[in-house]
């Protein structure tokens, strides 16, 4: 489809005036206090609501064991 009429600088700014970008919200953690998206699973303690949903701990230890094994491989 052809633009058949041209449109002013105005008529285009008055468009475009509802495409600004909006900053994220976010709430303080309940748990531990550190900031989060709401509705989201907090990625510092893993819990939402007050349940535990994430174990981050094994997610910790487990990319330390990574990182180790990857040293190891890179000495031999």
């Amino acid at each position: 489809m052809v633009i058949r009429m041209r449109h002013t600088r105005a008529h285009t700014a008055n468009r475009r005036s509802h495409h600004a970008l909006e900053t994220q919200s976010l709430n303080l953690c309940k748990e531990c206090g550190s900031p989060k998206a709401p509705h989201l699973v907090c990625q510092v303690c893993g819990k939402y609501k007050g349940k535990q949903i994430l174990d981050v701990h094994s997610k910790i230890i487990k990319k330390e064991n990574k990182a180790k094994e990857k040293a190891k491989q890179a000495k031999k």
